[in-house]
C-alpha cells in the first residue's frame, strides 16, 4: 500500500509531503484545488508519460516519489528476474528535467519506463472519473469476467500461443507471397544463372586470354623480328657471336700482360656465353611463336563471351561475375526451399490452432460458469446501490476467428428499470447508473485481483442521499482487505473514511500554489459540514456532520 508520497515542482505544487494509512481515506476539497493533480503525480510514478507542462517551476526539474508497502505479496523473484533489490518497502521516484526528459528508479536504481509501469499496474488501481466510460468497452467487459475468475495461467499461456500463432500466420503469409512473386522469377534468374554456368568460368582466364591474344595478333611481327635478332646473333654470315669469339680469343693471348687485360678477357668470355644463351632463347622463342587464325578466333569469341556478361551484369571482373552467379545460385535454392518452408510452417500453425482451440475452450467454460454469479453478485450490489429493480446479463458470444484473449465476445447488458428490456450500457445507463456499476465492479473484483491499492477518482458522479451512503459503505467494506483512496465531493462518502484530506491551494505572489493536510476530527465535522452547507454553515450543519460520522463508529 502507499504510506509515503513526496511532490516537488509540480503543476499547481511546489513541495508537498503526505502520508497514507491503511483503510479508507478520502480527499476532499474545492473544485480546481489541486485534488485530481495529487492523482496526476502518483500517476507518473506508476509509469505515465509526462513533458515539460507539468513543471511548477519551468526553471527547476520536478521529482515524485512514493514509498509503498509490499510486504506479504510474494515480489521477491519479480525483484530478483528484473535484476533489483527486494525491500519490504520499495521507493519508485520519477525525475523530469526542464527539457521534458524523465527518469525513472526502483530501489535508487535507474529502470526504464516499461518496467516502472510494470510494478505500478501490480501497486495500484487508479479509476479516474472518465474511465466510467470503459464500462462500455466490450474489451474491459471480458477483463471483468476474467478478473472476477483468475484464470490469469490460462490467459497467460494462451496469449503466449496466439502470438506465436500470428507471428507464424504472417510469416506464412509472407512467404506464399514471396514464392507467388519468385515463381515469375524463377525462369529469368534460371536463364541468367545457365548462361554464366555454361561459360565455365575460371577466375585467372580474362588475363591469361587477354594477354595471349595480345601474341597471337602481333605473332607475324613478333616471329620476323626474332628471326632477325637470331640471323644477326649466331646464323648470319658474319654474327655477333662469332665476332665476339674471335675477340675474346685476342684478348685471352694477352692475358698474361695484365690483370686489366686479363679482367676484360674474362668479361668478354662471360659476354659471349651469355650472348650465346640469349641466342639460344630468341631462336627458341621464335620457334614457339605461331600464327594460328582459328587459336585468335576462338580467344576473340571467348574474350567477346566475358566481355558482353560482364557489361551486362555491370560488372569488370570475373571474380563480381563469379559472386553474381553465387547470388544467383543463393536465389534459386531459396526458391526451390520456399515451398518446404511454407508446408513446415503450416504444420506448425495447425498444431498452434489445435492447442489454441484447446485453450480457447476451457477459457469459454470457465466464463460462462462465472458468469451467473457475477450477474447475481452486481445485481445485489447495485440493489444497495439504489436500484432494486436493476437486472444485468452478461451475454458471451463465440467468434470464428482466434483473438487476443479466445475466441469470446463479452457484452453486458442492463436496465435499472423494472419490466424495461435489457440494452446496451451504452444505450440505457445513465452516468449516474454507470457510476455505481463501476463502483459494483470494482468491488466485485478488487477481492480478486489483491491489488495493494485502489484510488477511486470522484466515482460517485451522478449519485447523491441515501445512494451515496451505501456507495461510502462499499468503499468501507472494500478498505477492509486493501487500502481505499476516494477522491469525493459528497459528505455522505466523506464520513465513511479512516483518515480525511483536505486539498487547498492559495495566492501568494503571482503564483497559485495547491497544498493537502490531514485534518483532525474537528477539522473533519467543519469540513463535512462546509460540503453539506457551503462556507456559510450552520450549528445545524455541524450536528448533521457530527451525526455522519458517529453513524459510522
Amino acid at each position: 500500500m502507499i504510506q509515503h508520497i513526496k511532490i516537488e515542482n509540480y503543476t499547481l505544487i511546489e513541495k508537498l509531503d503526505m502520508d497514507f494509512d491503511s483503510g479508507l481515506s478520502i480527499i476532499t476539497g474545492e473544485t480546481g484545488a489541486g485534488k485530481s493533480i495529487i492523482i496526476g503525480a502518483l500517476s507518473l510514478i506508476l509509469g505515465q508519460r509526462a513533458d515539460t507542462d507539468v513543471l511548477f517551476d519551468k526553471s527547476k526539474k520536478c521529482i515524485i516519489e512514493g514509498i509503498f508497502n509490499i510486504t506479504d505479496f510474494g515480489w521477491n523473484s519479480f525483484f530478483e528476474n528484473n535484476s533489483l533489490d527486494y525491500d519490504n518497502h520499495v521507493i519508485l521516484r520519477r525525475e523530469i528535467n526542464q527539457h521534458g526528459k524523465s527518469r525513472a528508479f526502483i530501489n535508487d536504481s535507474p529502470v526504464t519506463l516499461n518496467l516502472l509501469k510494470e510494478i505500478g499496474d501490480k501497486l495500484v488501481d487508479i479509476h479516474s472519473q472518465h474511465k466510467t466510460l470503459t464500462l462500455n468497452d466490450s474489451d474491459f467487459q471480458l477483463s471483468v469476467v476474467d478478473s472476477y475468475i483468475q484464470h490469469h495461467d490460462l490467459i497467460d499461456s494462451y496469449r503466449k500461443g496466439f502470438t506465436q500463432y500470428k507471428k507464424l500466420s504472417a510469416e506464412l503469409k509472407e512467404q506464399i507471397e514471396l514464392e507467388n512473386k519468385s515463381k515469375a522469377d524463377l525462369d529469368y534468374f534460371q536463364f541468367q544463372f545457365d548462361e554464366l554456368e555454361s561459360l565455365n568460368l575460371v577466375d585467372d582466364e580474362q588475363e591469361k586470354i587477354e594477354a595471349e591474344l595480345k601474341m597471337l595478333t602481333h605473332a607475324e611481327e613478333i616471329k620476323s623480328a626474332l628471326g632477325k635478332a637470331t640471323y644477326t646473333l649466331s646464323t648470319g654470315n658474319t654474327t655477333v657471336i662469332s665476332v665476339i669469339a674471335n675477340l675474346q680469343l685476342q684478348l685471352a693471348s694477352l692475358a698474361s700482360y695484365s690483370e686489366n687485360l686479363k679482367e676484360i678477357s674474362e668479361r668478354l668470355n662471360g659476354s659471349y656465353i651469355e650472348l650465346k644463351d640469349i641466342a639460344g632463347e630468341i631462336e627458341q622463342a621464335e620457334q614457339g611463336v605461331l600464327v594460328d587464325p582459328n587459336r585468335v578466333e576462338f580467344l576473340t569469341l571467348r574474350l567477346n563471351d566475358i566481355y558482353r556478361l560482364q557489361q551486362k551484369h555491370r560488372v569488370t571482373s570475373i571474380q563480381e561475375l563469379q559472386s553474381f552467379k553465387q547470388e544467383l545460385s543463393d536465389k534459386l535454392f531459396s526458391i526451390s526451399s520456399l515451398e518446404d518452408n511454407i508446408n513446415t510452417l503450416k504444420k506448425a500453425i495447425a498444431t498452434h490452432e489445435e492447442e489454441l482451440k484447446k485453450q480457447a475452450e476451457q477459457l469459454t467454460k470457465n466464463r460462462q460458469k462465472a458468469i451467473p454469479s457475477i450477474e447475481k453478485e452486481l445485481i445485489t450490489l447495485l440493489k444497495q446501490l439504489g436500484m432494486p429493480d436493476n437486472r444485468v446479463k452478461i451475454n458471451c458470444t463465440q467468434q470464428n476467428d482466434f483473438a487476443k484473449s479466445g475466441v469470446d465476445t463479452i457484452q453486458f447488458l442492463f436496465n435499472a428499470n423494472k419490466g424495461a428490456d435489457l440494452k446496451e450500457l451504452s444505450k440505457v445507463a445513465s452516468g449516474g447508473e454507470l457510476s455505481r456499476l463501476m463502483l459494483s465492479i470494482k468491488s466485485l473484483i478488487s477481492q480478486k485481483n489483491l491489488l495493494p491499492t485502489i484510488i477511486l477518482d470522484e466515482i460517485d458522479m451522478g449519485v447523491s442521499g441515501e445512494v451515496a451512503l451505501k456507495v461510502g459503505t462499499i468503499m468501507k467494506k472494500m478498505s477492509a482487505t486493501m487500502q481505499v483512496i476516494a477522491i469525493t465531493h459528497l459528505p455522505q462518502i466523506a464520513r465513511s473514511g479512516n483518515h480525511h484530506y483536505f486539498v487547498y491551494k492559495d495566492s501568494e505572489g503571482t503564483s497559485t500554489k495547491s497544498h493537502i493536510r490531514q485534518l483532525s476530527e474537528d477539522e473533519r465535522i467543519t469540513e463535512i459540514a462546509k460540503m453539506m452547507s457551503g462556507d456559510s454553515y450552520t450549528e445545524a450543519a455541524i450536528e448533521t456532520a457530527k451525526e455522519l460520522l458517529n453513524s459510522q463508529k
